[in-house]
């Protein structure tokens, strides 16, 4: 009788570590799941490369998602002129990465537009030259109207300074003291309201107000 009951145990036992065992998940199956769970947090874009067909030497164009510094801001100012490309000349007769106009290349002392043109650095050189100068001569007007609101956009540095990259400062200045009464826009039919909106997020407290900048990579 003795002999019976241990037997009878240890069978209730065996088919009990059945049970579990059949109904346990596999454990190399738990850690692929928690593998791929992590995987999906940690996942993000990377940046894609796409070819530009429009542009004849097979320049490639590199989208990428951009911070709110100095280089933010220049990287999407340029894509939004020229989608930052060197060498691409505008119908209007513009030119570059920042599609700078001849007159205003040579105020900042660039007088040979086909050099420029052919000359990446060249180019980074005058952006931050015309923002300095750009910045001198609306110096009062920053200080004066950053942080009012003009037609639902509040005004900042960076968008005062993208919307003289576009129309100049004297059109700015205009704008700013007519409370967007005297607007400006361009060829394209892009107004000075859309650039202060646009660009009105990114950090330009780095740059320097200089009343006679030129480029010295000459």
């Amino acid at each position: 009788m003795k002999i019976f009951n241990y037997k009878y145990i240890s069978d209730i036992i065996a088919l009990s570590c059945c049970f579990l065992l059949a109904f346990s998940p596999a454990p190399s199956l738990v850690k692929s799941n928690q593998a791929t769970k992590q995987k999906s947090v940690l996942n993000y874009d990377q940046p894609t490369f796409i070819k530009d067909s429009n542009f004849h030497e097979k320049e490639w164009v590199n989208y990428i998602l951009l911070d709110q510094s100095f280089v933010g801001f220049r990287e999407a100012l340029a894509f939004k002129e020229s989608r930052g490309r060197y060498r691409v000349v505008n119908s209007f007769g513009y030119l570059g990465k920042y599609q700078f106009g001849v007159s205003t290349l040579k105020l900042l002392g660039v007088y040979n537009p086909s050099n420029f043109l052919l000359c990446p650095e060249l180019q980074e050189e005058a952006f931050v030259v015309n923002l300095k100068r750009n910045k001198w001569v609306l110096r009062r007007d920053i200080k004066r109207f950053v942080g009012h609101k003009i037609k639902g956009t509040i005004v900042t540095e960076s968008g005062i300074l993208a919307a003289a990259h576009l129309a100049g400062p004297g059109s700015v200045k205009r704008y700013l003291r007519s409370d967007g009464a005297i607007g400006f826009t361009d060829g394209f039919g892009t107004d000075i309201a859309s650039y202060l909106q646009k660009f009105s997020a990114f950090d330009t407290s780095a740059v320097t107000a200089e009343r006679h900048p030129k480029v010295n990579l000459l």
